[in-house]
């Protein structure tokens, strides 16, 4: 009796530490993305499929910025906008909805940079409140239309908090932490947090090094 209730322990260890394994993450195929070489990149406005109309122009106007940093020149997305909007693409749907060569004939830009922002805002529970903003990403060649590159991250205002004092704590925390997401667009910070983890070079099948960056060809 008591060596298969031993025979059950060890059965049972062995798929929890199988289970707690994770999965290796997948290596994406750079094969396109090396051979079109981007230079100029086209940010174009993201789409929001969260309830809050901030979301947008949150991401937007921070995601030049690790691009740079990784290399590239972006066109500068407030005129990108305006050049949109005067010519009939009032919303993110209507840019995304343009054919890229059409992009590159108006912009002249290597690729563009599509974006979806899936969460932005306050997320709220009985023992937490924190802004969280997720979005994904995919870089297409305009010239071809071939993709290049995808990927997706996600922040939370909650990260590395710690609610000392207990359940009362925890609940007095949560509370105050609402009022102030709601007060404050704290959204915009948690967007530029998301942008940098979205479009660095640093992270697992993150973006390759642009031709501007001193690591160009490297990677």
């Amino acid at each position: 009796m008591l060596e298969k209730i031993l025979k059950s322990f060890v059965c049972l260890s062995v798929v929890i530490l199988a289970a707690g394994c994770a999965a290796p993450v997948k290596q994406l195929d750079y094969t396109a993305y090396k051979q079109s070489r981007p230079k100029t990149i086209l940010i174009l406005p993201p789409l929001n499929e969260s309830p809050d109309v901030k979301a947008t122009y949150s991401m937007l106007s921070q995601m030049s910025y690790p691009l740079a940093e990784a290399g590239y020149y972006v066109l500068p997305v407030a005129l990108v906008d305006e050049t949109l909007k005067q010519n009939g693409m009032t919303t993110a749907a209507d840019s995304h909805g343009i054919a890229p060569a059409k992009l590159q004939e108006i912009f002249g830009a290597d690729a563009a940079l599509y974006v979806t922002v899936s969460k932005y805002g306050s997320v709220y529970t009985v023992i937490n409140s924190a802004v969280v903003v997720t979005a994904n990403a995919k870089l297409m060649d305009l010239k071809s239309g071939a993709l290049l590159w995808s990927g997706t991250a996600s922040a939370s205002s909650a990260e590395g908090s710690n609610s000392g004092g207990g359940l009362i704590g925890a609940l007095v925390t949560a509370a105050v932490n609402q009022i102030v997401n709601n007060v404050t667009d704290k959204g915009f910070t948690i967007a530029g947090l998301t942008s940098q983890r979205l479009l660095s070079t640093q992270q697992p099948n993150g973006i390759l090094y642009g031709p501007y960056s001193s690591k160009y060809g490297t990677d």
